[in-house]
């Protein structure tokens, strides 16, 4: 039996395709679940959060959507939740608000959903870290939703390994360019 006690967090980048493929690279990330969460339903599915986006674009919806997200499973033994959220930082560009790429919504928000303290702490952290870089190149001002993870749904069957499946299918990710001060940000943690 594995002694290996794993850990998760849930990142939203815009379409989980993209994202599922880019942080399943990450050596010592176990698994990378394509999920939707986040919103006022308790329970939802793809078409679901589709169509309460058009009625929340036409005004005849109020609820908060459900944002594509991806569930990282990972050993801290090999890859620490810093570096995790590097990559996440790096691998998308943070300051657009409810879109990535063509992808336009609040369900393609840039989120960060904890499951503790130390995890709300460290996002908090990152993202104040990833901020003073982008702010010195001329970036705006980061609009991540960092927040308790909240009605996590897995998504369905033909979402999971979306990019593996099919190789040449869409990725709208496309990072600023600027690297996350990783040294740096690890550093200030010890302080």
């Amino acid at each position: 039996m594995d002694s290996h006690t794993y850990d998760s967090i849930v990142l939203g980048m815009g379409c989980f395709w993209g994202a599922e493929k880019r942080m399943a690279a990450i050596e010592g990330v176990i698994d990378v679940e394509s999920g939707y969460a986040g919103g006022d339903d308790l329970h939802t599915d793809y078409h679901q959060v589709l169509d309460l986006e058009k009625h929340l674009r036409t005004g005849l919806a109020e609820k908060r959507n459900h944002a594509e997200v991806i569930k990282v499973t990972f050993d801290p033994e090999k890859v620490s939740l810093i570096e995790i959220l590097a990559k996440f930082w790096e691998n998308h560009n943070p300051t657009q608000g409810d879109r990535q790429g063509n992808d336009v919504g609040s369900n393609y928000r840039s989120a960060i959903y904890y499951h503790s303290e130390p995890q709300k702490h460290l996002a908090e952290h990152s993202k104040a870290c990833y901020q003073k870089v982008l702010h010195t190149a001329g970036w705006p001002a980061i609009t991540t939703e960092i927040a308790p993870l909240r009605h996590y749904n897995r998504a369905e069957e033909y979402h999971q390994d979306y990019l593996q499946k099919h190789p040449h299918g869409y990725c709208g990710l496309g990072g600023t360019g600027i690297a996350f001060p990783l040294s740096e940000c690890a550093a200030q943690l010890n302080d």
